[in-house]
């Protein structure tokens, strides 16, 4: 939903993949454990060699910031490589002892906030999906409110998303979830991916990032 108003813009200069999450939307739900970001990564660059795209650049935000970075670590080698794009790029945590520029010092506030009064979903998607998932999928005043507050709290709306988004842009994207029953299978990626691995390579490919002034993890 978030790619409808570039697609066309962009069809004009670029052949578009555009895949959707597995258990997210109108793709499959996984019906195995392993679904995580490695593995969608995989997949992705499956996807892309056999339409026979031997060099193709990748662009992420959100879990497609995390598939992106998996991309790039795990496909980016000579000769079959492409320049991700984030706007959600994770670099080392800095240390109390280093001289901070202003940028570091509002990404560190960012953080701390997200950890305090934001990542209440995330910790509950990857202890407890199934138990959420239910709510999700039963009741669409529940699959609404979840997915609303997160526009509320995630867009530069001045303290309400009708502000920077219509009402349809919004119910479409609720819409998206409740109409596929998705409520669960997409909660799932938490579960598979948080805590289950070890520390993340380092991108070493050219690569974009984009840092927006009212993003919250920067």
């Amino acid at each position: 939903m978030e790619f409808l108003n570039v697609i066309e813009p962009l069809k004009k200069s670029y052949h578009l993949v555009i895949p959707c999450l597995p258990g997210y939307g109108f793709s499959g739900k996984p019906e195995h454990h392993g679904w995580n970001v490695e593995k969608i990564a995989n997949a992705w660059n499956t996807i892309m060699l056999r339409l026979e795209y031997d060099e193709y650049l990748a662009q992420g935000g959100d879990w497609g910031a995390a598939v992106t970075t998996a991309l790039a670590t795990n496909h980016g080698r000579p000769l079959r490589w492409y320049a991700p794009r984030t706007c959600q790029p994770l670099v080392p945590t800095v240390t109390r002892w280093m001289t901070l520029t202003e940028l570091e010092q509002e990404a560190l506030k960012g953080s701390q906030f997200y950890q305090d009064w934001d990542s209440g979903y995330s910790k509950q998607q990857s202890t407890r999906p199934q138990t959420l998932g239910y709510g999700l999928v039963d009741s669409p005043i529940g699959q609404a409110a979840w997915i609303l507050e997160k526009f509320y709290q995630w867009t530069d709306c001045s303290g309400h998303p009708e502000n920077v988004l219509t009402r349809d842009q919004l119910l479409d994207n609720v819409m998206l979830y409740w109409l596929s029953a998705s409520g669960a299978s997409s909660a799932r990626l938490y579960w598979e991916s948080f805590g289950r691995g070890g520390r993340a390579k380092d991108v070493t490919i050219p690569s974009g990032v984009t840092i927006y002034p009212k993003e919250i993890l920067k």
